[in-house]
């Protein structure tokens, strides 16, 4: 049996923060011991109190490891977020000097909003950032349906990441097969210059990728019902017809999905708890974020109305 402690919002991110801080130290140290177990943690925030049940089930999957802190609003979540990244970056800057982040779309860029902020906006070094996109639209930069023009007006053109640093797609590109072709090389070149690892498996390696989730389940643009979730072979593809417009997209593939040390699902609204359900409540489910199984730890971070299905 497990007692709610409750205990004032103002150390609500200290405790967040302690707790992942602990969890990765504790997942490093067994690594080399025991087979790696996968993690659920969930953190319910009710009204201004905190509630510390925490369920932990300790089961094999495939060597892979799984977080998910559960928080009262889309706001903890984002506070909850900056913090998270933070230490993220601080970690891999100490150990390799750079700091690789794939960006997505959708409401993703919003929810990172504390980052541009004090005391972020200070301390993180951004100059030793690198930014990957997870997906784009096939569309000009200066378009409403630009991922790239989402990034910058909500976070990129608040934060001094040299412009070098930001690997965006070539829009002179019309063809979604030629953008596609483009990124692959790009990224490539990026590999021959040591700025990003390969994988075991020879995928480019990204520190941190922060993803979101469709209510049809999809993650990047690989749509159920869409043969681009099965490509093993690619790393990045493109798509034509792509079921939310527009419909000409590059992605991703789940194998340079898969292949990054870390992965965060940022997932909030309650038009999310159905996918939620399935991808996290349903063992075997279909969905394409159900295939998001990272070499490192994946973490989700949902608000309470969209894990009110688990």
């Amino acid at each position: 049996m497990s007692y709610p402690i409750y205990t004032p919002p103002v150390i609500l991110l200290p405790l967040v923060r302690i707790y992942i801080l602990g969890l990765r130290l504790a997942l490093s140290s067994s690594r080399n011991h025991f087979p790696t177990p996968e993690v659920q943690f969930f953190k319910l925030i009710k009204t201004s109190k905190i509630d510390t049940n925490r369920k932990k089930s300790m089961a094999a999957c495939s060597g892979k490891k799984t977080e998910k802190i559960i928080l009262k609003t889309e706001d903890d979540v984002a506070k909850a977020l900056a913090e998270y990244t933070a230490d993220l970056s601080r970690r891999f800057i100490k150990e390799k000097g750079s700091f690789t982040v794939v960006l997505s779309g959708g409401t993703l860029i919003d929810t990172m909003r504390y980052l541009t902020e004090s005391p972020y906006k200070e301390s993180v070094e951004w100059s030793k950032w690198s930014i990957f996109w997870l997906d784009e639209r096939v569309v000009p930069k200066t378009s409403d349906d630009s991922n790239y023009k989402l990034a910058m007006d909500g976070f990129l053109s608040k934060v001094p990441i040299p412009e070098a640093n930001i690997l965006a797609i070539d829009d002179t590109k019309s063809k979604p097969s030629d953008a596609a072709d483009d990124y692959e090389a790009r990224l490539k070149d990026w590999v021959d210059k040591k700025i990003l690892p390969l994988s075991s498996d020879n995928f480019p390696k990204h520190d941190l990728m922060l993803l979101g989730m469709g209510p049809d389940g999809h993650v990047a643009s690989l749509f159920p019902n869409r043969t681009q979730q099965f490509e093993t072979q690619r790393w990045v593809t493109f798509i034509l017809d792509s079921p939310k417009p527009p419909p000409p997209r590059i992605t991703y593939t789940f194998p340079v999905i898969n292949a990054a040390s870390e992965i965060a699902m940022v997932v909030t609204g309650a038009e999310l708890a159905d996918a939620v359900k399935n991808v996290l409540g349903t063992p075997n489910s279909t969905l394409p974020a159900a295939k998001v199984r990272p070499e490192g730890l994946l973490t989700w971070f949902l608000d309470q109305p969209a894990a009110s299905g688990l």
